[in-house]
C-alpha cells in the first residue's frame, strides 16, 4: 500500500490513473449539503446542488461561482439529456425536471400510477434518450431537504421514463435506499448504489450491478462493491469502465470486477461526483461544504 498526498494506492493499477503531481483543490466552500454535480463540455462549467439551501450554483473555472438557481426545488442529482439539457431531481417538487433551452423548467415526471414520487434522487440518460432515476424518501423525511411528507407509493423504485411515450416504469423494486446511478460504457450494466445504512446501522451500503435486457428492463443483480466508511451516494464511471465513487473518507475507486484499486482523499464526506474539463479528466468532487476537484489520468465517459 503506498500513500500520496491525496491519494492511498492499494493495487498498483491506481498509480497509473493519479498523475504524480496531481493534488486536491478547493474550489468553493459555504454549502450545506453539496450534490449532484453536472458538468457543461460546451460552456466549460461546472454546476451543482446545494439541497439545505435550496438553491444550485456554477463554477466557471477561472471566474469563480455564481448562484445558478434560487429556489431549485431542493435540488438533488443532475445530467443532461442528450440535447444537452439541464435534467434535474427535485426533492421539494417530488419531481424530475427539465430546463428547456430557453431557461423554462418543465415537468417530466413526477407520480407514478397516480401517486406522487417520494423525491427522485440522482438520474442518468440513456443512449437512447430514456430517463432513469433513483427514488428514495429523503426529500420527504424532514424539511431540511425538501417538504416533510408521507410517502404515496410506498416503496422506493428505480425507474426508467421515456420522454417520448411518456411512460414510467418499474425496473427495480427491491431496495431499500436507491441513490447513485450510472451505466456501464457499453450500457450493459446499470450501476445502482443502495444506501438504505443512512438511517439503519445493518442497512446496506453497497452498489449493486444489474444486467441490462434488450436496453429496457433489468436482469440478474449482484452486489459489486461494499462502501466503507461511508455510503456510495454518488458516483460516475471512466471510459475503461471503473467506478469512481463516493464514500465517507473521499471517493474510493473500483475495477470493472469490484476490485478497490485505491482511493482520493478528502477532508469531508463526499456526496457525489463528475468528470468535467476540456479533457473529461478533471474529477470535481461534491463534499458536504465544499467543492473540491482533481486532475485524473483516466477520461470520464460522459458524452456532453
Amino acid at each position: 500500500m503506498a500513500i500520496g498526498q491525496d491519494w492511498e494506492i492499494i493495487d498498483e493499477r491506481f498509480r497509473m490513473m493519479v498523475p504524480g503531481n496531481a493534488w486536491l483543490e478547493t474550489l468553493h466552500g459555504g454549502m450545506r449539503w453539496a450534490e449532484g454535480p453536472v458538468y457543461f463540455a460546451d460552456g466549460d462549467y461546472l454546476v451543482w446542488s446545494d439541497i439545505p439551501n435550496n438553491r444550485m450554483l456554477q463554477y466557471v473555472p477561472g471566474v469563480g461561482v455564481r448562484t445558478f438557481r434560487s429556489p431549485a426545488g431542493h435540488s438533488n442529482g443532475n445530467t443532461r439529456d442528450l440535447e444537452g439539457r439541464l435534467v434535474t431531481c427535485e426533492h421539494g417538487g417530488r419531481r424530475v425536471s427539465r430546463t428547456e433551452r430557453d431557461g423554462t423548467v418543465i415537468t417530466l415526471v413526477d407520480s407514478y400510477e397516480g401517486k406522487k414520487l417520494n423525491s427522485p434522487n440522482d438520474v442518468v440518460v440513456k443512449s437512447d434518450g430514456t430517463v432513469w432515476f433513483t427514488d428514495p424518501p429523503y426529500g420527504i423525511l424532514s424539511d431540511y431537504e425538501g417538504h416533510k411528507g408521507e410517502s404515496e407509493i410506498g416503496a422506493c423504485y428505480v425507474y426508467r421514463f421515456d420522454p417520448k411515450s411518456g411512460k414510467l416504469t418499474v425496473v427495480a423494486d427491491d431496495f431499500d435506499k436507491p441513490n447513485g446511478i450510472a451505466f456501464s460504457p457499453d450500457e450493459s450494466i446499470l450501476y445502482v448504489a443502495d444506501t438504505g445504512g443512512s438511517h439503519d446501522p445493518n442497512g446496506p451500503h453497497h452498489i449493486r450491478a444489474l444486467e441490462v435486457d434488450g436496453g429496457k428492463k433489468l436482469g440478474k443483480s449482484r452486489v459489486f462493491a461494499e462502501i466503507n466508511p461511508g455510503l456510495a451516494d454518488g458516483f460516475r464511471l471512466d471510459t475503461e469502465g471503473n467506478v469512481w465513487t463516493s464514500a465517507g473518507d473521499g471517493v474510493h475507486v473500483f475495477s470493472p470486477a469490484g476490485e478497490l484499486l485505491g482511493k482520493i482523499k478528502v477532508p469531508e464526506v463526499v456526496a457525489n461526483i463528475c468528470f468535467g474539463g476540456p479533457n473529461r479528466n478533471y474529477l470535481y468532487i461534491a463534499a458536504t461544504t465544499s467543492l473540491y476537484g482533481i486532475y485524473l489520468a483516466v477520461t470520464g465517459q460522459q458524452r456532453l
